[in-house]
């Protein structure tokens, strides 16, 4: 029997090349500081890079932070000229000049964020200079994100019985997460460590009794749940929340075996001293006086039941709306993808047997209830501020989660479940690339044009041309399809008149036909 272990490591080093692709492919593709808030990032990871840590703030709410930084980076706001503007295209943006590497101070909204993000981030800025730099920049974030949400994937299919958990996986990589993986953004590294820490845990408690097969993942749980904890303000909750979901899913005795293990112990101690970090520093920077917004007379109850109205409002988000919050995907798409969330959260909540589903309800609580209390906290200093992005690591959590809680229902084996599979896998390749063309579109000639034909006669072009990019974007989404496809169904079946062979990940089952009617 392959271990968990191996498993992980196999499915882990396939998916990486494949994620990080369509990662790489939207960092080209979206044009320089076209993610929100990436300026501030921009400059943040670049004032990091050279041990500015903090800068100097008014250290009042909303008050920006003074950092030094190349020339080039402290006028990158400039490249924004597009955003918030449809009509605009990034042909208004002024050439970024390479040489200007002179240090000089620049103002950033994220200057008391947690470093650790920004340190890894910025090393390019130190090498070169100009838009090379900055797409060094996101190509390294993009790869850095890739390689945890890839090890996510990798422990789920390396569960005992992979195919609801796999399949999950494949509805929670929205085109909104490959879209934060290729931009200079803290949110993407939060995604993924928190998919990462929550899959590989689920393996290790599924083990608990076999600790020794699990070794990498109990490192991996360590790594993921350090660095989840030291990357945004509200990571430390979803660490707690992926700890509690895997414990309420397997039990608190295969945890406790865990923790009796040296390894596992390690490991745990990784863990809580990535959050004694994160705790010291946001004590220490404040991280949460940064946010900025506009003063409000909304009392916080009014806010709180405001918030619950447009709960799926926000839901938007974790699909897709790219750009400065002014382009999002085709209605199609965000179709598609409600569909695939309904299903999965039904599929969880009736998950048999019973006592695996509060970690389910838990979790869609947060998810529900964590949203109003936020914002209702900070109305009257900010007004309302919330993006549905903010949540998405807590959604995919939620979505990973009931895949988890699944691992119980019947495998699908007959010819109908595989030809569904093929159509949905179908399906979405289609939307990823209808949201990758759309966003493009917007790029090249404006939201305000209407015919796609004046795509071929573009006002803005992306490295490499958007054709080049799409095509690419195509082979990658397809062979992607291929691979999940292959992995949820890892060996084919016979039906006969008188039997259904189906091969399991590591036994075949036959079950007579006569024997099943009398079940």
């Amino acid at each position: 029997m392959t271990s968990a272990r191996g498993s992980t490591l196999r499915y882990s080093l396939i998916a990486i090349p494949l994620l990080a692709a369509l990662s790489l492919l939207w960092a080209f593709a979206s044009p320089l500081m076209s993610v929100p808030d990436e300026p501030a990032h921009t400059i943040k990871a670049a004032a990091v890079a050279r041990g500015e840590l903090t800068g100097i703030s008014g250290g009042k709410q909303g008050d920006l932070t003074s950092v030094t930084v190349p020339r080039y980076i402290a006028m990158i706001g400039v490249q924004a000229c597009f955003g918030t503007n449809p009509g605009s295209t990034p042909a208004c943006a002024p050439p970024i000049d390479a040489s200007a590497r002179d240090l000089v101070q620049a103002q950033t909204s994220a200057g008391n964020y947690n470093p650790m993000y920004y340190a890894m981030i910025g090393l390019p800025s130190r090498l070169m200079g100009g838009a090379p730099a900055i797409y060094l920049m996101r190509a390294l974030s993009a790869l850095i994100c890739s390689a945890f949400l890839a090890v996510a994937i990798g422990a789920a299919a390396s569960l005992r019985r992979r195919f609801w958990p796999v399949a999950t996986c494949l509805v929670a990589v929205t085109p909104m997460v490959l879209f934060l993986n290729g931009a200079i953004n803290p949110n993407a590294l939060e995604i993924a460590t928190t998919a990462a820490v929550f899959t590989n845990l689920c393996v290790v408690l599924e083990n608990g009794r076999r600790l020794k097969n699990v070794r990498l993942n109990i490192v991996l749980v360590g790594v993921s749940g350090a660095v989840l904890a030291n990357t945004r303000a509200l990571s430390l909750l979803w660490l707690a929340l992926a700890f509690a979901a895997a414990v309420l899913i397997y039990g608190i005795k295969p945890f406790g075996a865990v923790l009796r293990n040296r390894l596992g112990l390690a490991m745990a101690g990784l863990v809580g001293v990535g959050c004694a970090a994160s705790l010291a520093w946001l004590k220490v920077a404040n991280s949460f006086d940064s946010l900025g917004g506009t003063p409000s007379n909304v009392t916080p109850d009014a806010a709180f039941v405001t918030m619950l109205d447009r709960t799926f409002d926000y839901s938007s988000g974790y699909i897709g709306v790219m750009g400065w919050l002014d382009t999002p995907a085709p209605a199609a798409v965000f179709s598609f993808w409600h569909f695939g969330f309904a299903a999965v959260i039904l599929g969880g909540l009736t998950a048999r047997p019973f006592r695996r589903r509060p970690a389910v309800w838990v979790l869609l609580v947060a998810v529900l209830i964590l949203p109003p209390i936020l914002q209702a906290q900070v109305i009257q200093q900010l007004g309302y501020i919330w993006q549905g992005r903010y949540l998405l690591a807590a959604f995919v959590l939620l979505l990973l989660a009931c895949g988890a809680v699944m691992v119980w229902r019947p495998i699908p084996r007959s010819p109908w479940a595989h030809s569904l599979a093929r159509w949905v896998l179908a399906g979405a390749v289609g939307v990823h690339l209808y949201t990758f063309v759309s966003t493009l579109r917007r790029f090249t000639v404006g939201q305000e044009r209407t015919n796609w034909t004046e795509m071929f006669d573009p006002l803005w072009q992306p490295p490499m041309t958007w054709q080049v990019l799409t095509i690419s974007y195509l082979l990658v989404l397809v062979l992607g399809a291929v691979v999940s496809y292959r992995c949820l169904f890892p060996r084919s079946f016979v039906l006969t008149s008188g039997s259904v062979v189906g091969a399991k990940e590591d036994t075949i089952l036959t079950l007579s036909i006569g024997q099943s009617e009398q079940g």
